[in-house]
């Protein structure tokens, strides 16, 4: 197979980017980039404007899945059989879940007569070994209670880009309305902050990571809160917003800390947060060689990198305050033991090379 058409869909928790992209000898080329679509745009808005601008059909369809179940490990294409895994996955991401099966149904009704691909976030995880992957409660317990670990098509996606460069160990923090730190030896997952959902680990947007169950316990006891309660503080209002009482959003944040003490403590406790992960994926590793932010807070937050890195000086890492702009590429100071690097998320290239290899693997 010489070319491939791909659209690439991409549901995350707070947004759909979705792009048409050619595929040709292991290289990805934009056809209608994300940015050249309204926002959100729904799939019926999508295959208008390929036809109106006269682009070529897509010959398969790449969806982002959060978690395809816990008995999946493998990318699949999509039936009404798989259907029913991707199903099952909405208890371990239920704020991606209703959103995700919706475009899955309004793509395959969109685009019918071709390949409908899951290109699972949890793949990439797949190689945690068995001391990262169980949790430590009872062992007769089972259905897939273990880490996951998610933002795995942005992790797979740093990886590539580095190529060559990839060093030994390499630590992705993956910050944005959802955030997670991953430790990657030589191209794998070995650890990774999030858990079985993606609401562990780190503080995030509007998600609460990793809590001790005894307040969860204390809230069912003593406050009356159930499930639907318990399962809107931990992921709708808990993390920067819950703290701040004011945004989940960094930027707003930022914008009024001067004036507003919790927006100051928000933003010092998820930066905290955060570099408690990093160095916790230190030890996973026995040190660190590089360290990549990327997501929109890690890309483009230069206050929050430099603060988060301050945390972890004591390591050797330091940034250069000249070049640590929006898109800066190296920010590693003169002297800093370990290499620090902003590179983009690239899910959505990530789909398209996920999606070829299927294809030319003949799994239709």
């Amino acid at each position: 197979m010489d070319e491939l058409i791909v659209l690439a869909l991409n549901s995350g928790s707070s947004s759909l980017k979705s792009g048409l992209f050619r595929w040709r000898a292991d290289s990805v080329e934009p056809l209608l980039p994300g940015d050249m679509l309204p926002p959100d745009a729904d799939v019926a808005t999508i295959a208008r404007v390929i036809a109106e601008r006269h682009l070529p059909a897509p010959h398969a369809v790449g969806h982002r899945i959060v978690h395809g179940g816990p008995q999946q490990k493998s990318h699949f294409v999509i039936d009404n059989e798989s259907l029913g895994q991707i199903e099952q996955g909405k208890d371990f991401a239920p704020l991606h879940a209703a959103a995700t099966m919706k475009i899955i149904a309004a793509t395959r009704s969109a685009f019918p007569d071709i390949p409908h691909v899951a290109c699972l976030d949890t793949v990439f995880h797949a190689t945690l070994p068995d001391q990262a992957r169980t949790l430590p409660i009872d062992a007769g317990l089972s259905g897939g209670i273990e880490r996951s670990g998610f933002h795995g098509l942005s992790c797979a996606s740093i990886v590539r880009q580095l190529g060559a460069e990839l060093p030994d160990r390499l630590i992705v923090a993956h910050l944005g309305s959802g955030a997670s730190v991953t430790a990657i030896r030589n191209g794998r997952s070995v650890d990774t902050s999030m858990g079985v959902t993606p609401t562990g680990g780190m503080m995030m947007a509007t998600r609460s990571g990793d809590l001790d169950p005894g307040v969860l316990l204390f809230l069912i006891r003593e406050r009356g809160f159930g499930e639907v309660e318990i399962q809107d503080l931990v992921d709708r209002r808990s993390g920067l917003l819950g703290v701040s009482g004011i945004s989940g959003d960094l930027r707003a944040l930022h914008a009024v800390a001067v004036s507003q003490p919790t927006a100051r403590l928000a933003i010092a406790m998820f930066a905290v947060s955060a570099a408690k992960q990093i160095a916790a994926m230190m030890v996973s590793l026995g040190g660190i060689d590089t360290l990549v932010f990327t997501g929109g807070v890690g890309e483009n937050d230069a206050v929050m990198r430099r603060t988060i890195v301050g945390h972890l000086a004591w390591s050797g890492l330091a940034v250069d305050r000249q070049p640590n702009g929006i898109e800066a590429g190296h920010i590693d100071a003169v002297g800093s033991t370990v290499r620090i690097l902003v590179l983009p998320s690239s899910e959505q290239d990530e789909i398209v090379h996920i999606v070829a290899a299927m294809m030319q693997a003949g799994r239709r």
